[in-house]
């Protein structure tokens, strides 16, 4: 793990959110943005006090623009994600990509953790990681990202002054990075423009996740995917078993032709499989 890595996760681990400076070419995001606008010109507000009535936003991503691929696989963003999740799981998963578009006029939104989706413990283990990729430039008066620093170590606060927030300045080609036992919320937009952003999210591989990847992504989508970025979006098992079709790996479904019938086949971590071994060789010494 290099320096800069390191650095990233102390700061993490201490505030919450860290900023990746500079990590993405802007020329990858004109040309997502450019694919997407069709999309916010379509997207209608939407609808409810938490998601906010002068907002858009939309998912799916992969599949309404191919430079997502960039943001989604970058190398730098998974070895955090990886680094922070891994310890809890298997294997990581895609939990959403979703485009936000914030409209003058908006309110600031209810301060939340993301991870609360999941009616799971706190305080032990982290559920998620968000990154929030600026297609505009994110500040204080525009909707920019609020965040409570610090607020991951005590996730039995609910609420914390709102003077108490800070918001991270971000251009487009920056990485906004905040763990989702963060408390946060998206800003008031007092601008006379919109403040766009794409959110990439990545969760504990035996979670259900926010945006249903397989269905967003199915095997006709898929199987045009890299074999790393289908198996990130579900196309994979976590090991013990978890997520198999007919007992296997679900990348038999990218597969131009899938038996009707197929040999259910053990994924399991080497301590099970080890155990597994041990056992029948004892039960084949008792009852040879």
């Amino acid at each position: 793990m290099n320096v800069s890595i390191d650095r990233h996760l102390a700061r993490l681990e201490r505030d919450g959110w860290c900023v990746l400076g500079h990590v993405l070419d802007r020329n990858i995001l004109r040309s997502v943005e450019k694919d997407l606008e069709p999309c916010f010109a379509a997207t209608p507000l939407c609808k409810g006090a938490f998601y906010g009535e002068r907002t858009r936003r939309f998912g799916a991503l992969l599949r309404r623009a191919p430079g997502i691929e960039h943001l989604v696989m970058h190398p730098l963003v998974l070895e955090i994600a990886q680094s922070m999740l891994l310890p809890w799981c298997d294997r990581i998963a895609l939990n959403l990509t979703q485009a936000i578009e914030i409209h003058p006029g908006a309110l600031p939104q209810l301060p939340h953790r993301d991870q609360d989706m999941w009616q799971g413990p706190k305080g032990n283990l982290e559920y998620l990681i968000n990154v929030m990729w600026p297609l505009t430039g994110f500040t204080p008066d525009n909707g920019g990202t609020r965040l409570w620093s610090g607020s991951h170590l005590d996730q039995d606060v609910a609420i914390l002054p709102e003077a108490d927030a800070v918001v991270p300045e971000v251009a487009p080609g920056d990485a906004l990075v905040f763990l989702g036992s963060m408390l946060h919320g998206g800003g008031g937009n007092i601008s006379p423009v919109p403040r766009r952003g794409i959110v990439i999210s990545y969760c504990l591989g035996w979670l259900k996740p926010f945006e249903l990847q397989w269905l967003v992504y199915p095997p006709a989508i898929a199987r045009h995917f890299p074999p790393d970025l289908a198996a990130l979006v579900g196309y994979a098992q976590h090991r013990p078993n978890l997520g198999n079709v007919e007992g296997q790996c679900p990348s038999i479904l990218l597969r131009d032709d899938v038996a009707d019938h197929l040999p259910a086949m053990d994924s399991l971590r080497p301590d099970q499989a080890e155990a597994a071994e041990l056992f029948v060789r004892s039960q084949m010494g008792e009852f040879g």
